[in-house]
């Protein structure tokens, strides 16, 4: 009798219950602003409606896209980090693929003159060196330059409760880096869109017309998996919780398991041993390009079962003090250290000492000024 009532009562309010939706499957919204328009898409195998690939709906639509622009990894996001990617053709559709990875990182002017609308929606993970913000930054600009409107499908971002720790500086700008935001900015692309035209962050005169389709019944006290793995070496949750911790690895000698099964899930070295668990990194599709250590063993850490959330420098700064009670080189790469942190104060905290807890509490006064900075470019309730 209990279990007929609840399906009784399941059957009454389930019309009230509404899913999420991203920006993408929201296609009435946007469509009356791209019908009878020439379209560009800077797109990966992130930008799906459900089943289907973005590009492919829009063509069953009569859309008129013209091209493709692809970030890093690809259009098919299975490029190696860091691999320069050339343009190419589309083998489904024939259309052709322009590269914002390889000879530049932003669209031509030239690129954009058969174009009036730009629609960017690639699935973020809430972290500034996480380069698919910098490429939309540069979708910004070049738009404000020739003109053209720009519509950001927003999607749910994986951190979104998660703000943590140093705001980038500006003699630290990179394409790892771009904006004067924290580590963990606990925006969506969509919000951070809004904020990069409306703080003036673009080296233009003019800003761009830019309209966001917000992600509709967003309810950001619960957790949202990601459907499809954003690149190929954050291939779950938990790789794309422990990211923000572990990047900073890759500045040093120290393996985040790039070329194994579970890459941003563990770390560890061969000649300084960082704990108990062994792995060894090989070449595979994603990390095909010599990751570090090759087939080499490496003794640290597992973390495929560790509970955290948020930015804990703690195994950071726990590695550099194993290396240097060994007088081994831990900075082996200090200018892109600074540039992956945003400043060169987190190295030289590091080297003068100080305690983590000195550390979290320099970046405090600049993280309450972002955050009252960003207050009014946020789309959904917090």
């Amino acid at each position: 009798m209990k279990a007929k009532l609840l399906l009784i009562l399941v059957l009454l309010f389930s019309p009230l219950l509404k899913a999420l939706e991203v920006g993408a499957e929201q296609v009435q919204t946007y469509l009356p602003l791209i019908k009878g328009k020439r379209v560009a898409l800077v797109v990966n195998q992130s930008a799906r409606v459900k089943e289907q690939h973005l590009l492919d709906v829009l063509l069953e639509k009569q859309i008129d896209v013209k091209k493709v622009f692809s970030p890093e990894h690809g259009f098919r996001g299975k490029q190696d980090a860091g691999a320069k990617i050339n343009d190419q053709l589309d083998s489904k559709t024939g259309l052709p693929i322009i590269s914002l990875y390889g000879k530049s990182k932003k669209p031509r002017l030239d690129d954009l003159a058969d174009v009036d609308v730009i629609i960017f929606d690639i699935q973020d993970v809430g972290v500034r060196f996480y380069t698919y913000i910098s490429t939309m930054h540069y979708v910004l600009e070049a738009a404000a330059e020739a003109g053209k409107k720009v519509i950001v499908l927003d999607r749910p971002n994986p951190n979104i409760n998660l703000i943590d720790g140093p705001v980038l500086e500006p003699e630290f700008q990179s394409f790892v880096g771009m904006h004067p935001i924290p580590v963990l900015h606990g925006m969506t692309v969509g919000e951070l869109a809004k904020m990069i035209v409306g703080e003036g962050w673009l080296s233009t005169v003019t800003q761009p017309e830019l309209v966001v389709v917000a992600v509709s019944d967003y309810d950001l006290s619960k957790p949202f998996g990601l459907p499809i793995k954003p690149s190929p070496n954050l291939p779950n949750s938990q790789s794309i919780a422990l990211y923000p911790s572990l990047c900073f690895f890759e500045a040093t000698p120290v393996s985040v398991g790039r070329g194994t099964d579970f890459p941003f899930q563990v770390f560890g070295h061969n000649e300084v041993k960082l704990g108990k668990f062994q792995f060894t990194p090989i070449s595979t599709p994603g990390a095909a390009l010599n990751p570090k250590l090759q087939d080499t063993i490496a003794y640290g850490q597992d973390l495929r079962a560790y509970k955290r959330v948020g930015f804990d420098l703690a195994w950071f700064v726990g590695a550099y003090n194993a290396f240097k009670s060994e007088n081994k080189v831990f900075f082996k790469y200090p200018k892109f250290m600074d540039k992956l942190a945003g400043t060169d104060k987190l190295r030289k905290a590091m080297l003068s000492g100080q305690s983590l807890t000195e550390i979290k509490q320099s970046w405090q006064p600049a993280l309450k000024h972002f955050k009252l900075r960003r207050q009014p470019y946020l789309i959904y309730e917090r």
